[in-house]
């Protein structure tokens, strides 16, 4: 019932926000159409004039008679102009309404007076005026054309935000119900927490009585706060990444905002403008021309030309517009704003600024600000030439009728008309007419930029004061924050290096097919790690993937990764995003063989030029569904990684196609003996199409199993057991309460029990496989190397340098504590668990104990250098007490050190200390 009613919630808003788009949709469809149509009445408007042209010069001959049926005709019928549309109807009926209408009007009344034309004048109006008239419906038609054209892309681009809005909302519903799943966890684990607690004060008396059972009851209460300190963890892991898919959808929703008002209240005026270009101005001009020769051939009309005159002089492009929009308000009126719907009772409704996004947003909002600087300077500037561009056009448009009257002579014979129809301005109007052409196209060209740039600028803009507005929030907040609670939160979120991996199979330069299943990593951990830095540092970063980063730096990434090592997890920071995407790039460009196979190269190419969309995709998408499943799996999270960063292209200046220039020749190289010039933009056209449609082209997670790039990551933090190892941990305390002394039966039958550090493959058919975590029962040593043992019902050899075995004689029945092993590609861990006493000291071998007494040292250096600096300079209170340098004994037993064979690969818990090795950087 519970979940019904949480249904109806949601369906209300839901239901809201798809009405609204529906709406916005047909707005859409119907300024199309409006636009459409008024194109259309213009040319229809301009058939009907030099219909009328024609006809007048033949009437003419026949004097009043045949001039006044002409009137009579024009004025009865419906016509062209008139046609079925209720908007034509309603425009014919009020000819006052539109300037143009209303030129045509007073064209018919002045027609009826007159009675008489010369031969002239019917040369005239069969001749220049009626050609001109052809060649203004002519570019009317094409500058509609190409308006609607515009329009249609804009209305596509604020589409494709308004559903970037959706899916940020959709994103930080998921996340948000995490949070508020993994903070009930921790309710219930901290209730079950109070609960053993209070059963251990009841049977304190009991328990004293038995020497053996205190460790027991120690180590039960232990495990409970350990479960209640990972479940805090995850809690507040999660809690980070709602905050941040709410920071992007409420800055999606400023965006989304910003640009539907720049939409209707600026793009819109500005694409009718651009569709009445010269069409007031031209049609104006033909008229005067007309009223010229009917005044020069009969002064007994200058009254009729007039009021003509009058009527052309009131062509008002402006308030035709206006007009237009008051006749079609439903259709132009800006739609409601979308307003913020939280997720199930989520209150916080504004961007929050916390500390440990505080080194994220500030960057953000400064790299914002000079773009919104720069766009501001571009912007202007190609106002600038919009409107000197419009103006050579207008005068353009202008100059072509200047030589009409021309035809007329002293004479009104037909002999002298004739001798001027040889009159070499012809040829002048033919080049002055391909100028207008040429000027046109690059004032709609100029047109789109300025609209483009113009958009940028109105999202920009609001991300800008969203972002300054909590960055003023959290200045405030900051100053009751104190610095040592970010400090401690800072070493509860640090992270424990990556172990070392020895792989069997080359990395950079190799085949990736069979590096995933000699390593076992679904995706390459330096495709992962490389991501997920950009992910948190460099989504906004300008020129991403653009602007190659240093060589040497480069190399030195490279080689860590050849390692085993992930040299990203520290030591890296914001100014090494270059080189970090460099290494992205040349880990792919290296593939021997490369992702996308030769033979596979002319269809991909054959595919990208399918003009329809959705024939091209599905033509991709049955060509890569050739490829090895852990191929698709890598392409699927790298172009998915790609849409995302495309999404911060107003930031970041990386838009699909800059983008698909970049990664074109890294993933898809021209095969030799073919021209890379030629092949290249079709190359870069499929990966574009990869990159804008990447959910279509590859298969979903339900028929593709593997890692799933995600938008909101959070920082890389301490290793966690999972739910269901937390739960077990749990329910153990009660059978360790009731027996009194640990026991195994397995240790009676002298079979032991070790944990797999790393992942291995067996090479052999006596050789197991295993994975990081899994628990391996060890039967007898065959030699120095390795043991004979099972796991999973499978017996063979197990290599010892890859397991973890118990401290001193026992098994593992001690109380156990977490270890975690980043290990899964996708971003999640693996966890297994290693026995671990707080009653007794654990074995370390020399190498590792020297480490830790490196780093302790170094630590307690570095606290006294900071607290002498601290009591000298400033008054304010210590970050935090800090204990005197414990025993090496007391160390190894609390950092959970486990005893490995000679040659294994150090513990990341034994050389690095969580939490330790991070040095303090205060803003």
């Amino acid at each position: 019932m519970a979940t019904h009613g949480k249904l109806r919630r949601e369906r209300g808003p839901q239901a809201e926000y798809e009405t609204q788009v529906k709406e916005m949709r047909w707005q859409l469809s119907e300024q199309l159409r409006c636009l459409e149509l008024q194109g259309e009445l213009r040319r229809e408007l301009l058939q009907e004039l030099a219909e009328f042209m024609r006809r007048r010069a033949d009437v003419e001959l026949e004097y009043s008679r045949g001039l006044d049926k002409l009137a009579e005709r024009f004025s009865g019928r419906g016509g062209r102009l008139g046609g079925s549309s209720r908007e034509h109807q309603s425009f014919r009926k009020e000819p006052s309404l539109l300037s143009p209408l209303h030129c045509w009007a007073v064209l018919l009344q002045q027609t009826r007076q007159q009675s008489r034309e010369s031969a002239a004048l019917s040369e005239v109006l069969a001749g220049p005026l009626a050609q001109r008239l052809s060649h203004i419906a002519e570019d009317v038609g094409r500058i509609v054309k190409k308006s609607k054209d515009l329009e249609q892309e804009l209305q596509e681009e604020l589409l494709e935000v308004v559903s970037e809005l959706q899916t940020a909302k959709k994103t930080y519903q998921v996340y948000h119900t995490e949070s508020m799943n993994a903070e009930a966890k921790l309710r219930e684990a901290e209730r079950q927490e109070e609960k053993r607690a209070g059963r251990s004060a009841t049977t304190v008396v009991a328990t004293t009585a038995t020497a053996e059972a205190g460790p027991l009851r120690k180590s039960s209460l232990k495990k409970g706060g350990r479960l209640v300190e990972k479940r805090q963890a995850k809690f507040l892991e999660h809690k980070l990444k709602c905050t941040k898919a709410r920071n992007e959808y409420l800055l999606s929703l400023a965006s989304v905002n910003a640009a539907v008002s720049n939409y209707y209240l600026r793009d819109v005026l500005d694409l009718m403008d651009c569709c009445d270009t010269g069409f007031h101005l031209a049609l104006g001009q033909v008229l005067r021309s007309y009223t010229a020769a009917e005044s020069r051939t009969q002064a007994s009309q200058m009254q009729g030309l007039g009021s003509l005159e009058e009527a052309v002089e009131a062509l008002d492009p402006p308030g035709d517009k206006a007009k237009v929009l008051e006749v079609h308000a439903v259709a132009f009126c800006p739609p409601l704003r979308f307003d913020y719907q939280p997720h199930d009772g989520d209150e916080v409704a504004e961007i929050q600024v916390e500390m440990e996004l505080r080194d994220e947003i500030l960057p953000r909002a400064q790299n914002i600000q000079s773009r919104l600087d720069r766009q501001t300077i571009e912007t202007e500037e190609v106002n600038k030439t919009l409107k000197a561009t419009l103006q050579a056009l207008l005068e353009v448009v202008a100059s072509e009728d200047g030589d009409v009257l021309d035809s007329f002579q002293a004479s009104p014979s037909t002999e002298s008309l004739k001798s001027t129809s040889s009159d070499p301005g012809a040829r002048q109007a033919s080049r002055r007419r391909g100028q207008q052409q040429e000027t046109e196209t690059f004032y709609i060209t100029k047109l789109q930029e300025y609209l483009s740039g113009r958009s940028i600028l109105a999202k920009l803009q609001a991300k800008h004061e969203k972002l300054q507005e909590a960055i003023q929030r959290g200045d405030k907040g900051e100053r009751e924050v104190s610095w040592t609670q970010y400090t401690q939160r800072r070493f509860q979120k640090s992270r424990l290096p990556r172990p070392t991996s020895q792989y069997n199979q080359k990395l950079f330069g190799g085949d990736m097919e069979k590096f995933i299943q000699s390593s076992g990593q679904p995706v390459p951990l330096v495709v992962e790690s490389c991501v997920r830095f950009i992910n948190l540092n460099g989504l906004q970063h300008e020129g991403i993937f653009r602007v190659s980063g240093a060589q040497p730096r480069v190399s030195e990434i490279r080689d860590a990764f050849e390692r085993g090592e992930d040299p990203l997890v520290e030591g890296c920071t914001a100014h090494d995003l270059d080189s970090v995407a460099g290494v992205l790039k040349l880990y792919f460009r290296s593939l021997d063989p490369p992702l996308f196979p030769p033979d596979l190269f002319g269809e991909l190419l054959a595919s990208a030029e399918l003009e329809a969309v959705a024939e091209r995709v599905e033509h991709v998408s049955r060509l890569l569904a050739r490829l090895p499943g852990s191929v698709l799996v890598v392409l699927r999270y790298l172009f998915t990684f790609l849409n995302h960063l495309a999404q911060y292209s107003d930031e970041n200046m990386m838009d699909p196609y800059n983008l698909a220039v970049c990664f074109g020749p890294t993933l898809l190289p021209v095969p030799a003996g073919q021209d890379p010039v030629a092949l290249q933009g079709r190359v870069n056209q499929l990966v574009q199409t990869l990159i804008v449609q990447p959910a279509r082209v590859f298969p979903p997670l339900s028929l593709l199993p593997g890692p799933v790039y995600e938008k909101c990551m959070a920082p890389p933090s301490a290793s966690c057991l999972g739910d269901t190892q937390l739960e077990g941990l749990a329910g153990e305390n009660e059978p360790e309460m009731e027996a009194g002394t640990p026991a195994q039966e397995d240790d009676l039958e002298g079979v032991v029990e070790a944990v797999a550090c790393f992942a291995y493959t067996g090479r052999t058919a006596q050789e197991l496989t295993f994975q990081r975590g899994d628990v391996l029962r060890l039967h007898e040593r065959a030699s120095g190397d390795w043991w004979r043992g099972e796991h999973a019902g499978a017996r063979g050899l197990i290599p010892h340098k890859y397991i973890t075995l118990p401290a001193g004689p026992e098994p593992c029945t001690l109380p156990q504590a977490p270890l975690g092993i980043p290990g899964d590609p996708s971003g999640h861990r693996r966890h297994y668990l290693v026995p671990a006493s707080p009653e007794r000291h654990v074995e370390v071998d020399k190498a590792v104990a020297q480490t830790m007494d490196s780093v302790f040292k170094e630590l307690l250096g570095k606290t006294s250098v900071r607290q002498g600096l601290g009591t000298g300079s400033t008054n304010s209170p210590s970050p935090g007490p800090r204990s005197p340098k414990p025993p090496a004994s007391s160390r190894l037993g609390k950092n959970k050190g486990f005893s490995r064979g000679p040659g294994a690969p150090a513990s990341p818990s034994a050389s690095h200390p969580q939490g330790l090795d991070s040095p303090l950087k205060p803003h």
